[in-house]
């Protein structure tokens, strides 16, 4: 019953954050004029956005359940700055914002039931990683090349950092508790559920 609760009173803290964060930009929308800002931009875009940060923390768990697992976010944080490229060049992905949240109900979704082919939800998170790269994108319209960059290195490590630690803390810490794991990762995948759901209805809403 405490989980159930616990659950319940994460979904409304997700859907009060979902609106605020909507933006993701950590110099108050401004476009980054430097290297600096630019790298500051592309650390913060991820934690900021909950609907991002939660997909991250899902592709790593995922990839806790398999021996190579550190290829699902790779690629998808691979995919990602194909997208912000996508945006860069003005070219229309449709309906992304609701498409980032779909992808957050479905890697919640797989969390729950533990899917283990490697090859699909590599290719998931790759498909993925386009519509988050492109509501990336959003944050250095109209940027020179030298924010550009640094933007695309802080938005690569923070992503490759948020899903490799989550890998290797989680196979660390449940190794040795295999019943602990699975009902961890259930748990876990119906948060990830309840956040991208929260962010889907508030954008159904605003």
């Amino acid at each position: 019953m405490r989980s159930g609760n616990g659950v319940a009173a994460f979904t409304v803290f997700a859907a009060l954050l979902a609106a605020p964060a909507s933006a993701h930009h950590a110099i108050g929308g401004a476009t980054p004029s430097n290297g600096w800002e630019g790298f500051l931009s592309g650390l913060a875009h991820p934690v900021l956005g909950i609907d991002h940060f939660a997909f991250i923390v899902a592709a790593g768990l995922i990839a806790a359940l398999h021996r190579r697992g550190v290829f699902i976010p790779i690629a998808f944080v691979a995919a990602s700055l194909i997208g912000t490229g996508v945006h860069r060049l003005a070219l229309d992905l449709p309906a992304p914002e609701s498409m980032i949240s779909l992808s957050v109900v479905l890697f919640g979704a797989l969390l729950v039931a533990r899917r283990r082919s490697l090859p699909i939800v590599a290719a998931l998170a790759s498909g993925a990683g386009i519509f988050h790269g492109y509501a990336y994108g959003e944050s250095i319209v109209g940027a020179e090349m030298t924010p550009l960059s640094a933007y695309l290195l802080g938005l690569a490590l923070v992503q490759l950092a948020i899903g490799l630690s989550t890998l290797r803390i989680f196979q660390t810490a449940f190794r040795p508790t295999p019943g602990i794991r699975s009902v961890t990762l259930r748990w876990a995948g119906f948060v990830v559920c309840c956040v991208g759901l929260a962010c889907l209805t508030t954008q159904w809403l605003a």
